[in-house]
């Protein structure tokens, strides 16, 4: 077995990557429950502070304990550097304000979780920062939408919560020929299932509260770049602002890690075998998931992704009376607004985590009185579809 971190194979690093011992040599990573750190002299100081010595300042900037879940991160991902922040939203906001500045030019997929497009419409706007939302799974649209001043792409990719797939590769190239940058939001994905920067995206975030995490337990986010755009434009914001992620939280991430290729695999083939009995039910009206043939970018699923999703959207034909009675009827699954846990989720998004967006704009991301976005957990598959099956005959 090498000793090599380069040579790992991903299941290697997500238990070893990054790892930081003390000299007691302990088996599972230390927490570091502090928020500063002594310094051998007063020059030493000095020399840490000017960036010519190595080592820890404060923790709202690094931390050991969150430097191996970020390290960890970076070799699961393929990426340079990163930032590991409190949350997901922390995260996506962190990423997209970082390098922007008033008169610049934001393009953004329109289909994106409530709070993404909270900041992409009205938080940007309110700092002088130009926004134009888009119909992500086409090209064309970005093209059409791209100014002089067009700084950012941003996007998911399976997007919430109706799975929509965009071509990252062929969004990448554009922004690469207009100087921009692409950040991915790769949530639903996991980079178990794809890896936006090896795709050509620029940045890539997490909401590490989702699968990384997996068993419900902590917020987290994470962002991952190459290290120069780190420097240059996310260092001295995160410095700043502090959205810095607690040491504690930092290792329940990186013991998620450790079985995140387990789970991701486990709740995806269990997604796969929900949505293959949701298409044949004739309760349900519609059905998106993208390890299915008929998913509409099947096409783009196949070159990006190595597997369908955790998560299967589906549409009762009985409206939100008929969604809502399913949800209430169900044993197993659990009603919430999160996703990939442990345990299967269900969530009614019109209500819950886009219920901010209006009748028209939930229309036209797909989003109407009968979707139900579903999270598969690690439950027996029997089971699962048992307690969907009788569901359904309430609802």
């Amino acid at each position: 077995m090498t000793k090599n971190p380069d040579d790992w194979k991903p299941q290697t690093a997500l238990v070893h990557g990054g790892s930081l011992r003390s000299q007691f040599g302990e088996t599972s990573e230390a927490i570091y429950l502090t928020q500063g750190f002594l310094y051998q002299s007063a020059e030493a100081a000095e020399a840490r502070f000017k960036g010519e010595e190595p080592g820890f300042i404060y923790s709202r900037y690094a931390n050991p304990t969150v430097d191996m879940f970020e390290k960890r991160m970076c070799a699961l991902e393929g990426a340079e550097d990163a930032r590991a922040t409190a949350s997901g939203m922390a995260a996506v906001s962190a990423a997209l304000l970082c390098s922007l500045r008033a008169g610049d030019h934001v393009v953004a997929a329109r289909a994106l979780f409530g709070s993404c497009r909270w900041v992409v419409e009205t938080l940007m706007p309110r700092w002088g920062i130009e926004t134009t939302l888009v119909d992500g799974a086409r090209i064309a649209a970005w093209e059409e939408a791209v100014r002089p001043n067009t700084r950012l792409f941003f996007l998911e990719s399976p997007t919430n919560p109706t799975l929509e797939v965009c071509d990252i590769a062929a969004i990448a190239s554009l922004a690469d020929s207009i100087g921009a940058r692409l950040v991915v939001d790769n949530v639903f994905a996991t980079p178990i299932l794809q890896k936006p920067l090896e795709l050509g995206a620029h940045v890539v975030v997490y909401s590490a509260t989702k699968h990384i995490d997996g068993q419900g337990r902590c917020l987290g986010g994470v962002i991952l770049s190459d290290k120069a755009w780190i420097d240059e434009h996310l260092h001295d914001y995160f410095r700043h602002t502090g959205p810095s992620l607690s040491p504690f939280n930092a290792w329940t991430l990186l013991k998620g890690l450790e079985t995140l290729p387990l789970r991701v695999r486990q709740q995806t083939e269990n997604a796969g075998r929900v949505a293959d009995f949701l298409a044949g039910h004739p309760k349900v009206s519609r059905v998106i998931y993208p390890g299915r043939a008929d998913h509409p970018q099947a096409d783009i699923v196949a070159r990006q992704m190595k597997g369908g999703s955790t998560l299967v959207c589906f549409d009762l034909a009985g409206g939100k009376e008929a969604a809502f009675a399913f949800e209430n009827a169900l044993g197993i699954i659990g009603i919430s607004n999160n996703l990939g846990d442990a345990k299967s989720l269900v969530t009614h998004p019109a209500t819950t985590t886009h219920k901010n967006l209006d009748e028209a704009a939930r229309a036209e991301a797909g989003i109407g009185p009968g979707t139900l976005r579903l999270s598969l957990g690690l439950e027996d598959p029997e089971d699962l579809l048992r307690d969907i099956e009788q569901a359904l005959a309430r609802a």
